[in-house]
């Protein structure tokens, strides 16, 4: 256990743990995760130091992570999916802006559930706002984070926002949704913000689909937008369309670059209008957020998410988490509300163990029901295996 010189003599103090989750979806946020992790983890070892570094990889929760982090919060009234006017929320450190698209165009933002018409219709408008609103306050390098979108217009949207034209056979057209591409016939980007070409833009994302296509955005992501086949179709011949628009403008076809389809295709829009550059949203969170300074002098680092499973190895947050900690030369261990990946695949990754809380409560309902209790009770046996030096003694 680490020992601190003191004037009356050496003192030992705890363990140092790095509490680092992503959200449990449908039951506790990154933050709640945290939380309930420390109530068990304190309870059984009160000696412990606890860090606290809730995660996010680029979609719910990214801009609250990084305002632990020394960002502080712009608020703005901007453009929501559907035309209404929606409260957004990114942050701003320096000259580095975090943007989470869903503040202004993601599901939670529509006025009802998502059904075809929202599907077709859904604009990003309001994130090319945020980020015009960013560049104003003297943003140059701004990361956007593309989880949970509730649009298919490829960015249109957004690049009408930051001051390009799409032009049809009768003239300009509305930014209103992927189902209006099949009307475009050519981009004007003479108008495009100038600023953006000294802006380094970065595309956090954890998926890796083309634009078009049975990968793409209308085909992978549609029906959970409320789009059904027909829909799906439409909007994949359009985004198509918007490819052809694009490539004719830019002289540079980006449809089938890896991660062109999160977002519903903004992906695609922020390579190729905003020259942006898309990376795994876990690395780059990490870097902004000083990650491994915390893991380098800790004793252990806990992370977790509601489904470890195969889709968790491919960038995922908990595995990003886990490879940079492994390079700090720190212990990992993962909790999960369920695990389906073997313990010798977790341990290549660099978790040396996991605790799903299956193991606790069999039902899936009632594990998601139960799940801060569930996450206390998890840290006390992590505390037994993993932090045995239970004492806490001072010597005068």
């Amino acid at each position: 256990m680490p020992r601190r010189e003191t004037g009356k003599g050496i003192e030992v103090t705890g363990p140092l743990v790095v509490l680092a989750p992503d959200k449990f979806k449908g039951s506790l946020s990154a933050p709640e995760a945290v939380a309930a992790l420390g109530r068990g983890l304190r309870r059984a070892l009160p000696a412990v130091r606890l860090v606290e570094h809730p995660i996010a990889d680029g979609g719910e929760g990214t801009v609250e992570m990084v305002l632990r982090h020394g960002f502080r919060a712009v608020v703005r009234e901007v453009r929501g999916p559907t035309g209404g006017s929606v409260t957004a929320t990114y942050a701003l450190r320096d000259d580095v802006a975090v943007v989470e698209m869903a503040a202004a165009a993601g599901l939670g933002l529509l006025p009802g559930a998502p059904d075809d018409g929202t599907a077709r219709s859904a604009s990003t408008y309001g994130v090319g706002e945020l980020l015009r609103d960013a560049l104003d306050r003297g943003a140059r390098r701004i990361v956007l984070g593309i989880g949970g979108s509730a649009t298919t217009d490829g960015g249109a949207g957004m690049a009408v926002a930051l001051g390009a034209r799409l032009l049809g056979a009768d003239g300009p057209l509305a930014p209103e949704g992927g189902a209006a591409l099949r009307g475009v016939d050519r981009l004007d980007l003479a108008g495009l913000d100038p600023r953006l070409v000294q802006t380094s833009v970065v595309v956090a994302s954890d998926v890796d689909n083309p634009l078009t296509g049975p990968s793409g955005a209308a085909a992978v992501y549609g029906p959970q937008k409320g789009a059904g086949p027909a829909s799906v179709a439409l909007l994949d011949s359009a985004l198509g369309r918007w490819a052809d628009v694009v490539a004719a403008a830019t002289s540079r076809d980006l449809r089938d670059l890896p991660g062109a389809g999160a977002a519903g295709g903004l992906g695609f829009g922020a390579a190729a209008l905003l020259g942006a550059e898309v990376r795994s949203g876990i690395d780059l969170l990490l870097e902004l957020s000083g990650f491994a300074e915390a893991a380098a002098g800790a004793d252990l680092v806990v992370v977790g998410e509601g489904s470890l499973d195969e889709q968790s190895l491919h960038g995922k947050g908990p595995v990003g988490v886990a490879a940079v900690a492994a390079r700090a030369g720190t212990r990992v261990v993962a909790v999960a509300g369920r695990c389906t990946v073997a313990p010798e695949r977790l341990r290549a990754h660099g978790v040396d163990a996991v605790y799903p809380l299956t193991e606790l409560e069999p039902d899936p309902r009632r594990s998601m029901g139960r799940a801060a209790e569930l996450l206390e009770t998890t840290a006390g046996r992590i505390a037994a295996d993993w932090l045995p030096d239970r004492g806490e003694r001072t010597r005068t």
